[in-house]
């Protein structure tokens, strides 16, 4: 089938490949039309914007070299068709949109090997690779970082005569309470450094060598600034005012401070620099060897477009379906637990839940706990566990997590701290549990797995979460309600209908 095909001609090829992307998008257009919110609203992301244009940049920069190249059809890129199709459906599955877009991209980029063939893929392959910036990934940096600029911030502000304390991402420092939150961990300062490092090593190095040690330094000076920066912004509020700091830091940030550190990590590599941004990309030369398995262009097109359409399709036909839930739920009575008034206003968010109740409990200790449940008949973007800015914190909650606690009674426990009405820091810890189908976790890693097992063989997908939440310093309120409730899965089997099989 293969040696028989001619090579083609570039129009023809490309208008192959345009066409059979636009499909492509059309058929994942939930897909992409998220991916355009996270860049346009997302300050984290907004980087994201600038990828595109500066890929179809790269692309154009080796429209030279490209034009002795010989664009052919190649079967084996339906492989990476397929592989990218299965990473989209696993992020469904799992309802990760994070691996969803990582599925889009990588059946984009399978189109291209497979329309143009491999040698013009070698010869686009760092703006393929600079595609994969497009995803929004990079989230699971924040905490990390925030640890970070803590452990920064505290040997500044003591050489600055500012007396501190920490508490998880707490700092006392002076007169005021400073959070360092999400935003102020500079995570989206260090995506964005590293995005334009890789441009950079790519356009102004040769050896493998200082391109590594580039990105090195693009990622520690970044990091280390933003410490300084949340230091100098507890330093202006010590000698002015919280008002006059948060503007200046707001201006500084937003408008100065990434300009004077991108520059700062051009200077430092300038001198570096062993390559011309005008010099050849690639050398046509070495790429002109004409590949087997070929394929005819339209066929290939055809075949990979009806491979991509079977993953959305089995999502449809097997991810959506619903458990059936009782008419009505609600939370039980405990034994030795009398029903009570909630101490300080606390809810955890399910937008999209079936259901949402919560309970306060007290027993004769004085020992007062809260009990929340979140249920859902089946998961899917828009309503699902795990999602960002859900679960136990509301998105610009009045809440913040300061500490993970590890298990008490089975369930994974973490600490919030808030600010009450009298001026004085309240404190909450909150045991979370996981029934997903018929599997009870902790971890939301196992959460998504199970979510994705269940929406892949069309399994029974009830989730549930669990939550109880004693105010103060007090594990032993949630291990004596958690004994008098019993065992999590069973309740959490019983609020909502299902039969546990006992084996």
């Amino acid at each position: 089938m293969g040696e028989g095909v001619k090579a083609g001609r570039w129009p023809y090829h490309l208008g192959l490949l345009g066409a059979a992307v636009l499909v492509v998008l059309a058929l994942f257009a939930r897909d992409v039309a998220h991916l355009v919110e996270i860049w346009w609203t997302s300050t984290t992301y907004g980087h994201c914007l600038f990828i595109g244009p500066v890929v179809g940049w790269l692309v154009w920069q080796r429209r030279a070299e490209l034009s002795r190249l010989t664009p052919v059809a190649w079967w084996p890129g339906l492989i990476l068709v397929a592989g990218g199709g299965l990473i989209w459906l696993l992020g469904e599955s799992a309802t990760v949109a994070l691996i969803r877009q990582m599925g889009l991209v990588a059946v984009v980029e399978g189109l291209v090997v497979t329309l143009l063939g491999p040698m013009v893929a070698r010869g686009l392959l760092f703006p393929l690779a600079y595609a994969w910036f497009l995803v929004p990934f990079g989230a699971e940096l924040e905490k990390p970082l925030q640890q970070i600029t803590v452990s920064i911030v505290m040997p500044l502000l003591d050489w600055s005569g500012i007396p501190a304390s920490a508490d998880g991402v707490l700092i006392h420092a002076g007169r005021y309470w400073f959070e360092v939150a999400e935003a102020c961990s500079g995570s989206k300062f260090v995506l964005a450094m590293v995005a334009f490092a890789a441009l950079v090593a790519n356009l102004c190095f040769r050896s493998p060598w200082r391109r590594g040690i580039f990105m090195t330094v693009s990622l520690i000076v970044p990091v280390i600034a933003n410490g300084i920066r949340a230091w100098g912004t507890i330093f202006a509020a010590d000698k002015t005012s919280i008002e006059v700091a948060g503007g200046v830091d707001h201006i500084i940030f937003g408008w100065v401070f990434f300009a004077l550190v991108m520059a700062a990590v051009l200077a430092i590599g300038w001198q570096f620099f062993d390559r011309s941004p005008d010099d050849p990309a690639f050398d046509p030369l070495r790429l002109q060897a004409m590949p087997g398995h070929r394929i005819d262009p339209l066929l290939a097109a055809i075949l990979a477009l009806a491979i991509t359409a079977v993953y959305p399709s089995w999502s449809s036909y097997a991810g959506g379906r619903r458990a059936m839930l009782p008419a009505s739920m609600g939370l039980p009575d405990v034994p030795g637990w009398t029903p009570a008034e909630q101490r300080s206003a606390w809810r955890p968010d399910y937008p999209g839940a079936d259901a949402v109740l919560l309970r306060s409990y007290k027993d004769a200790d004085g020992h007062q706990v809260d009990l929340a449940v979140g249920v859902f008949a089946g998961q899917r973007e828009g309503g699902k566990l795990g999602a960002f800015g859900t679960g136990i914190l509301h998105e610009d909650d009045r809440w913040i997590r300061v500490a993970d606690l590890g298990r008490i009674a089975g369930g994974d426990t973490v600490r919030l701290v808030t600010t009450g009405p009298n001026g004085q820091q309240v404190q909450r810890d909150v045991a979370t549990w996981y029934r997903i189908g018929d599997r009870l976790t902790p971890d939301m890693r196992r959460v998504k797995i199970e979510t994705m097992k269940a929406r892949l063989l069309g399994q029974r997908q009830m989730a549930v979460a669990v939550h109880v939440a004693s105010e103060g310093d007090d594990p032993t309120a949630i291990e004596a309600f958690v004994r008098a409730l019993g065992p999590v899965d069973r309740f959490a089997d019983r609020l909502t209908g299902h039969v546990t099989v006992q084996r």
